[in-house]
């Protein structure tokens, strides 16, 4: 009974905690400006099905491919037997769904011993691209330690987690032989059966090991589930919601501007009153606030992969522009902001802005616009939108762009294309044929 409340206690805060942070991010999401992805709910579902639940763009990199698909169907599957494990837990039952599903039981247990043992070497192989192979796209200036970091400790925990999953079944296994107990014969273990041999015949000592495996395999997870939100895998859970919401446009077709057409449409009838917002408009982004709510949550969804930097025409060529940068530097950036709202409320200016004190322009004008970035992406993600945004705000609100684009607008204006020649020459090249 002891051990049921210490369970129901740790999970309930568990829960708690999980439940604050994921509000907060929301919160902090929800400081992006409104932007309307409602339409075209059928494709909406069928894009979401096929690259966040099929994952479809992941098969450019097919090594990579197959072993994140181990992990996420091992994620996903291995799951239901956490159910088992919780309601163990809280009313001090032992296999509890053995009884009413019967031999389907057998199967579904020696399904996820294959997959933990699948999902137990796909870790190993990543944390050994990670740190001993030193794949380049997982390198770069944004990559500094805790990025590193945030990577190995999710796979050295899936490791352990699924290392103390079969240890504990093998356990169970040998428990079952001896019928000590409630260790009733339940399951079939293909795995652990074969580490069984290692572990020792007394059965106090055995029980020991079973439980011990139990409670850490269960609070590993409760702990990794509260972990999430700290870490770029909180992509697990926003991958779906992301892709479900993506842009369904051409991705080189550019959205105008609300603030720009009620200008044009003033200029071009002077009865013309714009509907209020309430607030002065502003062209483009300067800080996160100005982003779209989209713009926030795809920064939350960014798995750090490197996928976008490593097709980046720019970066490729020795630029300073790194598209997965770009969604970083904004993740941390909103993060910031929504310290401040909880610290010092919402009228707090910290003197810092997504523009210069994050990303610089050197960056953002290193972007040519190609949209390889986003084509590449696994789940979605457009930098583009936030550096195209950033672009306007410099060009519309400062007018600071590089000479050679101030150049381009001079003769757009005076000439009515982007060459320094009056309309009146452009035909001079014709004169001697």
């Amino acid at each position: 009974m002891i051990a049921q409340v210490i369970f129901i206690i740790i999970l309930g805060v568990a829960v708690y905690l999980f439940a604050k942070n994921v509000a907060k991010i929301r919160r902090n999401i929800l400081l992006g400006k409104d932007t309307d992805r409602s339409d075209q709910s059928s494709e909406r579902w069928k894009v979401m099905a096929k690259v966040a639940l099929g994952q479809t763009k992941m098969v450019k990199r097919p090594l990579a491919a197959v072993l994140h698909f181990f992990v996420y169907v091992g994620f996903v599957i291995i799951n239901l037997e956490v159910l088992e494990i919780m309601i163990d837990g809280v009313f001090g039952s032992h296999r509890i769904f053995s009884h009413p599903l019967g031999g389907l039981y057998d199967l579904l247990i020696g399904a996820f011993e294959v997959l933990a043992l699948l999902v137990l070497t796909a870790c190993i192989v990543f944390l050994c691209r990670r740190n001993i192979v030193h794949l380049k796209r997982f390198t770069g200036v944004e990559m500094t330690k805790w990025p590193k970091s945030d990577a190995n400790y999710i796979l050295i925990t899936e490791i352990l987690l699924m290392s103390a999953f079969l240890t504990m079944n093998a356990a169970d296994y040998k428990l079952q032989l001896l019928h000590f107990s409630h260790y009733v014969k339940a399951g079939s273990f293909p795995v652990s059966s074969l580490i069984a041999p290692i572990l020792p015949d007394n059965a106090a000592t055995l029980e020991i090991v079973e439980r011990v495996c139990w409670w850490f395999h269960i609070i590993g997870i409760l702990a990794f589930l509260n972990y999430l939100p700290y870490s770029k895998h909180f992509h697990i859970l926003l991958a779906f919601p992301n892709t479900y919401y993506s842009n369904l446009n051409n991705k080189g077709k550019f959205t105008n501007m609300a603030s720009v057409t009620n200008e044009v449409k003033a200029m071009l009838d002077p009865s013309f009153v714009p509907e209020s917002t309430g607030e002065p408009a502003r062209f483009g982004a300067k800080d996160v606030t100005d982003l779209s709510w989209k713009n926030l949550m795809e920064a939350y969804t960014c798995t750090e992969c490197g996928r976008c930097t490593s097709v980046c025409p720019a970066n490729i060529t020795g630029k300073l522009l790194s598209p997965r940068k770009i969604m970083m530097d904004t993740r941390d950036r909103l993060t910031e902001v929504g310290n401040n709202l909880d610290k010092h409320g919402k009228d707090h200016d910290d003197g810092k802005a997504l523009l210069d004190s994050y990303i610089t322009r050197e960056e953002l004008w290193a972007c040519t616009t190609c949209n390889a970035c986003a084509d590449a992406c696994p789940v979605n993600i457009n930098p583009l939108e936030i550096i195209t945004e950033m672009r306007r705000y410099i060009v519309m609100e400062e007018s600071q762009a590089p000479a050679s684009l101030n150049n381009m607008f001079g003769n757009v204006e005076n000439n009515g294309a982007p060459w320094k020649y009056s309309q009146a020459d452009r035909f001079n090249w014709a004169d001697n044929e």
